[in-house]
């Protein structure tokens, strides 16, 4: 039986939110690390993410100047992915949390650079998506030397937020 990556870009846009909430099971702040059949079927889940999300991230990648460097990052990242995808989990229950963590790490990844090559613009307080109509703010985060190290826009309702970068 031959194993081959899908190629071809999905026929509806990609479901970034959907994919972002299985990358949280694992690596998020309050993720417990899931065992036995749970850690197999969201290990199938995000390689099913990660089929789908890679052309679309290469199309979008190959559609930028030659010379533009989120171009290049981008492809950079695909061809992890695809390694990430080739690759296979070490024997045991550990190996498979192990392999399950490092193909949520390159969904996060492909996540991100689908967004950055689509345009959108994240809020610099909870790294969310600032979609049209919702109220937001401009922000400066200022070094000592008073040059901002990040200028953005956050989402109104995380303007009293506290982030430990």
């Amino acid at each position: 039986m031959s194993s081959t990556l899908n190629t071809t870009p999905a026929t509806a846009p990609a479901d970034i939110d959907t994919m972002r909430h299985s990358v949280n099971r694992l690596l998020g702040p309050d993720a417990q690390p899931p065992g036995g059949e749970t850690l197999a079927i969201l290990q199938s889940l995000l390689r099913g993410h990660m089929q789908l999300l890679i052309p679309e991230v290469e199309q979008a990648a190959w559609q930028r100047d030659k010379e533009d460097v989120p171009r290049y990052c981008a492809l950079a990242c695909v061809g992890e992915a695809r390694g990430r995808l080739r690759a296979v989990a070490r024997p045991g229950e550990h190996g498979a949390l192990a392999y399950a963590r490092r193909l949520a790490r390159s969904l996060a990844a492909l996540c991100d650079h689908h967004e950055a090559l689509a345009g959108v613009v994240m809020c610099l307080a909870c790294d969310q998506p600032l979609r049209d109509g919702e109220d937001t703010l401009p922000y400066d985060h200022v070094s000592p030397s008073g040059s901002a190290l990040r200028a953005g826009r956050i989402h109104t309702r995380c303007a009293h937020t506290v982030r430990r970068h």
